[in-house]
């Protein structure tokens, strides 16, 4: 009896299972995040910041990648096991080649039976810090441990008033690591400068969710 109920239970949890298909364009975008400097970064179908993503536990997530850079990408699900499907993982020449430019590749990502706060982020060439990044929350398919009446994303980032492959190129022209000029990054908080991004306002009496994600 006991054995039946489990595999009841696992028939009723697959079957409450979605497949959610996403189709990004990885591509080059300009503005000015910090609220000063325009400069070119990457974003996802013309945006940066792009919107983040939701699923639940237990469902299949499937981004459809396109890249539209003129070098190779991939992306990392930050947390995500990917246990049996490594290929999926993203790192550029450890367990998937890069996507080369023009090309498209698609990624499988099961969730099985992990929930929580995550995030999404470029995992060649450090594309990441250009701006190639969005959250990913896994929805726990159970009623939370403590009740609450709604939940917010706060993510904070380094923003670099210059491409990383430019930063890059200096630090490798110098002949002496001392000489580097420093070049402190601004501070943004979803996505924009701190006295730029949309204000959160909380209601007295209410509880809420923070899912803090530090995505510098």
């Amino acid at each position: 009896m006991f054995c039946h109920c489990i595999v009841f239970a696992a028939i009723v949890f697959n079957s409450l299972a979605a497949r959610v298909e996403l189709d990004w364009d990885v591509g080059y975008v300009f503005g000015a995040r910090d609220g000063y400097t325009f400069k070119r970064g990457i974003g996802v179908n013309g945006n940066s910041p792009f919107p983040p993503v939701h699923v639940t536990q237990g469902d299949t997530l499937v981004i459809n990648v396109r890249n539209s850079l003129d070098v190779p990408t991939s992306i990392h699900v930050h947390g995500l096991f990917n246990n049996g499907t490594n290929y999926y993982d993203g790192p550029d020449m450890v367990t998937q080649c890069g996507i080369p430019p023009g090309e498209s590749f698609t990624y499988v990502l099961e969730t099985r039976d992990q929930f929580g706060t995550f995030w999404i982020h470029g995992h060649t060439r450090h594309q990441e810090v250009d701006g190639l990044h969005t959250p990913l929350i896994i929805h726990n398919r159970k009623q939370p441990v403590i009740d609450y009446d709604e939940e917010l994303i706060m993510t904070f980032e380094d923003w670099f008033t210059t491409e990383f492959a430019v930063r890059q190129a200096y630090i490798d022209s110098l002949e002496d690591i001392r000489t580097l000029t420093s070049n402190f990054p601004k501070a943004l908080i979803n996505g924009y400068d701190g006295n730029k991004t949309a204000p959160i306002t909380f209601v007295p009496g209410k509880r809420y969710r923070l899912r803090v994600i530090s995505m510098s």
